[in-house]
């Protein structure tokens, strides 16, 4: 696993514990550094969108899954 993947997989993590400690207790991460009036917190929430779009983006050409799941229908990888 290249860092750049690394880096920006832990970041969606980040993202998705966002969204279920907004879901559930309706608090945000970005309030551990003073909110969004805070450059920070809109630098981390903008660095979090950038790092899935950027696993949305390279994903298939990681997934074992997807090599697995395209071996076995015969679909190639240039098919989409």
């Amino acid at each position: 696993m290249n860092k750049l993947h690394m880096v920006t997989f832990v970041l969606v993590i980040v993202g998705g514990i966002n969204w279920l400690l907004l879901g559930l207790f309706g608090w945000e991460i970005g309030s551990l550094f003073g909110g969004m009036d805070v450059m920070i917190s809109r630098v981390i929430y903008v660095l979090v969108g950038l790092s899935a779009i950027y696993e949305l983006a390279t994903h298939k050409s990681r997934c074992r899954e997807c090599d697995a799941i395209q071996g076995k229908t015969g679909v190639s990888s240039s098919g989409m």
